[in-house]
């Protein structure tokens, strides 16, 4: 996650372990195998995480701002070229992050709009189908460097960027007031931090 995966060597990883590279190549024939069972475990990780940082929100709001708070953390550790490398070097990994994508985190996108509509946050004529992918695919953008080039554009900076997008886009007037003072207090903490 922080020198990104093409850089890091098997005898990097051995020493990081305190191992010789003898005994890391008896549980892994090669590279790919470490960066696909690093990929399972991360992903189970983030997948629990993500369930607990949900399960905090007292409403449909709450939930994503939990989540932008949790995002910023994660995304201030991630290398920009990681998910460029896993798609291009290592397919195995790849698919498994894209099989994330496209079930875990879609159907938390889906749920978390239905709950914004339900508590009347949301605005209650929204396609979710559409949105929700809209929203994976905004999620994908960040990370193309070819819209985005890490050395122009941080990964924190666009996330925000894109999730206020999306939700001043699909909220009611009172999710906007709603939006207003969680930015407030996230704010006003930011600045306790500093």
């Amino acid at each position: 996650m922080r020198n990104g995966i093409r850089s890091v060597s098997m005898d990097d990883i051995a020493a990081q372990l305190g191992m010789s590279k003898k005994t890391l190549y008896k549980w892994f024939d090669n590279k790919d195998q470490i960066v696909l069972a690093t990929m399972q475990q991360h992903l189970g990780h983030e997948e629990s995480t993500c369930e607990l940082v949900f399960a905090t929100g007292s409403n449909a709001l709450e939930e994503m701002f939990n989540l932008m708070q949790w995002h910023k953390q994660m995304l201030s550790t991630v290398h920009p070229s990681i998910f460029h490398e896993l798609q291009k070097y290592y397919p195995e990994a790849w698919a498994l992050f894209e099989e994330h994508k496209n079930t875990f985190i879609l159907t938390k996108i889906v749920d978390n709009l239905r709950r914004g509509i339900g508590e009347g946050l949301f605005r209650a004529d929204l396609d979710v189908e559409v949105l929700a992918r809209l929203r994976l695919a905004e999620i994908e953008l960040m990370f193309d460097g070819r819209v985005f080039p890490p050395r122009q554009f941080e990964l924190q900076r666009l996330h925000l960027a894109t999730v206020e997008h999306y939700l001043y886009g699909i909220c009611t007037v009172k999710g906007h007031r709603l939006i207003n003072q969680y930015r407030q207090v996230t704010e006003e903490v930011e600045e306790e931090t500093k």
